[in-house]
C-alpha cells in the first residue's frame, strides 16, 4: 500500500508561484508513475501533468503546459508540481496520484491507484 501526502498549497496573488509537494510512503516499487490533478467544487477532477517515476518523461494539460512543471526528487520519494504565473482559473483542490499499473506519464483518472488528501490553491486577481 502506497500513502500520499499533499503539501504546500496557499493563497498566492495571480502571476505568483507556489510549488505542491506529493510525499510517498510504502513500497516504491508500486509506483510507476505520479500524477497532479484539480478539482473545483461541481466539476470533475480535471488532470494538471504526470511524470514517470522511474525516468522524467513528463506531460501536461494545454491549460498549464509552460507554466507548470513536475519533478521529483532522486530518492522517488517525493514528486513536486511547481507553478508559476498562477493564474485566478488554478484555483482548485490539487490533489497528487500514483498509478501502480502504467510506467508513462498516463492522462486518465482511471490509470491511478493511490490518491493524496488534496491541498487547496487560490489565487487572487
Amino acid at each position: 500500500q502506497v500513502t500520499l501526502v499533499n503539501s504546500g498549497g496557499g493563497l498566492v496573488q495571480a502571476g505568483g508561484s507556489l510549488r505542491l509537494s506529493c510525499a510517498a510512503s510504502g513500497p516504491p516499487f508500486m509506483i510507476l508513475a505520479m500524477g497532479w490533478f484539480r478539482q473545483t467544487p461541481g466539476k470533475d477532477r480535471e488532470f494538471v501533468g504526470a511524470i514517470a517515476w522511474g525516468g522524467s518523461s513528463t506531460a501536461y494539460a494545454d491549460s498549464v503546459n509552460g507554466r507548470f512543471t513536475i519533478s521529483r526528487d532522486n530518492a522517488k520519494t517525493t514528486g513536486y508540481l511547481h507553478m508559476n504565473n498562477l493564474k485566478p482559473e488554478d484555483t482548485a483542490m490539487y490533489y497528487c496520484a500514483a498509478s501502480r499499473r502504467s510506467a508513462r506519464p498516463v492522462r486518465e483518472i482511471g490509470e491511478y491507484d493511490f490518491w493524496g488528501q488534496g491541498t487547496q490553491v487560490t489565487v487572487s486577481s
